[in-house]
């Protein structure tokens, strides 16, 4: 996410809501930067807190999917241009995060903020497995060096990732913090080329055997919280 960000794109990067619905609960005056209720247009910096009140005259039917997002695809783009976001607008669902344009596999998609605070988050019952494929052979010595927690130039020092190869030019990696474009900046740094990098898991939601494009509903079970106020600030 670049700062500055204005309030509805920094809600719907976040999970909350799309930027209609985000534009509705500024408008509903549910919606606080800093403990000050927030005007459409306003501005946020990395270092506002924004916070979410529930609006207990709201009821909605909450959708949950798994969704196989095709390499070229982007997950957001230009209003007008293909994406996801624009594929699944007439659901009024919104993808929890995002899948680069080069890369494919699993995303959730959903319009409860609850759930995508949780996905977002970096427990681990919501990691992220990733099967990554590169033009050349992979050492084999490059699992300690993930299991140990990689320094990079790009990010500094990264949280421990648990990784397994798969063949000779084949790793599967598993993530619990999620930096842009992460496994390619650590592929990189390895003198690494990636050629594919498909995500095949979020926690216990499993790409399976979908085809690029295709999509599935998912149930969704998570444990009751105390929505009155949400802490938009944190994932």
């Amino acid at each position: 996410m670049e700062f500055p960000i204005r309030i509805n794109k920094y809600l719907r990067d976040k999970g909350l809501a799309s930027r209609r619905e985000a534009d509705k609960l500024v408008e509903a005056g549910l919606v606080f930067i800093n403990g000050k209720r927030a005007d459409n247009g306003a501005m946020v910096s990395k270092t506002d807190k924004v916070t979410v009140k529930e609006n207990k005259n709201a009821k909605k039917e909450l959708l949950y999917f798994a969704y196989y997002k095709p390499k070229g695809l982007p997950t957001q783009d230009k209003p007008k241009v293909p994406s996801v976001i624009l594929q699944w607008r007439d659901k009024k669902v919104y993808p929890i995060g995002r899948l680069d344009k080069e890369s494919e596999g699993l995303l959730l998609l959903t319009n409860d903020g609850r759930f995508a605070r949780e996905v977002l988050s970096d427990k681990d019952e919501f990691e992220k497995e990733y099967h990554v494929t590169t033009a050349e052979p992979i050492r084999h010595g490059i699992t300690e060096i993930f299991a140990a927690g990689m320094e990079t130039d790009t990010f500094g020092q990264l949280k421990p990732v648990k990784s397994k190869l798969l063949g000779r030019n084949k790793i599967s990696m598993i993530l619990n913090e999620g930096k842009r474009h992460q496994i390619r900046v650590m592929m990189s740094e390895m003198n690494y080329s990636v050629t594919s990098l498909k995500r095949v898991r979020i926690g216990g939601y499993k790409l399976g055997d979908m085809k690029p494009g295709e999509s599935r509903a998912i149930k969704v079970y998570i444990k009751k919280a105390n929505l009155k106020e949400r802490d938009a600030s944190q994932k």
